[in-house]
């Protein structure tokens, strides 16, 4: 887990907590934790099992991942949080939500789209051949090559696929990039969820997204009534190509739905 410093030992009132997609870890978050601790902004970004440095196996549907995180949620004696995912990320996050409303004060999904479907032939190479799967994953997830003058935070897409490929690593039961697309793919209760879940929801989306498409993400729209939704020039890894622009949008958002809250 990576998370920005706070001057108290106290966990304060609604915290930030970051959740990755398939086959990540927190670092994919690292700019936008740089920019909250910057401004003294309580974030945190988890890591589901089998992910980064969290030990156990990779949960096979979104519900476990969900139930993970609530209690990780509690055991950090966390309070009330405000939730924020990342493709399958978004997915467990929004369930969290919907689950527990109690435990969670705002949502923000990122890269996202319900259902989630994920094609049978990346399914298939994911399994079979993981590395070359990756080097699709990440051809998808970005709008065009790497500029010639990078932002500030900018993660380049061969850092990502460094990333990916060091978690398929770190894994020896088999793909993890697999088990993630799978729970992606067969997470059914998107709808419903969003349509239980009623607090404040931030919607990012990037417009040259190939991984969840902007369109994709109607469904989830109409269902979170009330939902804001901002949609940025990049692909699918919106923290790495906008690291800039999501930290901001994320920080607007809690300072204007989240702040005002009560503890």
């Amino acid at each position: 887990m990576t998370a920005s410093p706070h001057p108290s030992d106290a966990p304060p009132a609604h915290a930030l907590v970051l959740i990755h997609g398939a086959g990540g870890d927190s670092t994919v978050w690292a700019a936008q934790l740089e920019w909250f601790a910057a401004r003294h902004r309580p974030a945190l970004a988890l890591e589901l099992p089998a992910h980064g440095g969290t030990e156990g196996a990779p949960l096979a549907s979104v519900e476990a991942m969900a139930d993970w995180v609530l209690h990780e949620i509690t055991t950090r004696g966390l309070g009330k949080v405000a939730l924020a995912g990342h493709s399958m990320g978004s997915l467990v996050a929004l369930h969290a939500a919907a689950t527990q409303p109690q435990r969670v004060c705002a949502l923000a999904m990122l890269g996202t789209a319900v259902p989630m479907r994920v094609s049978s032939r990346l399914l298939a190479q994911a399994e079979a051949d993981p590395l070359h799967a990756i080097d699709n994953v990440v051809r998808w997830s970005y709008a065009q090559p790497a500029p010639d003058h990078p932002p500030s935070g900018f993660q380049s897409p061969q850092q990502y696929r460094e990333l990916l490929a060091r978690q398929q690593a770190g894994w020896t039961g088999g793909s993890l990039l697999a088990t993630d697309l799978a729970a992606c793919d067969r997470y059914a209760a998107g709808e419903a969820s969003a349509r239980r879940w009623t607090g404040p929801t931030l919607l990012l989306l990037g417009r040259q997204d190939r991984m969840t498409p902007p369109e994709n993400a109607a469904t989830l729209r109409a269902a979170l009534a009330g939902a804001r939704t901002e949609v940025f020039d990049c692909g699918h890894n919106l923290m790495a190509e906008a690291p800039l622009a999501v930290a901001q949008a994320l920080g607007d958002w809690l300072e204007r739905s989240v702040d005002a809250l009560p503890g």
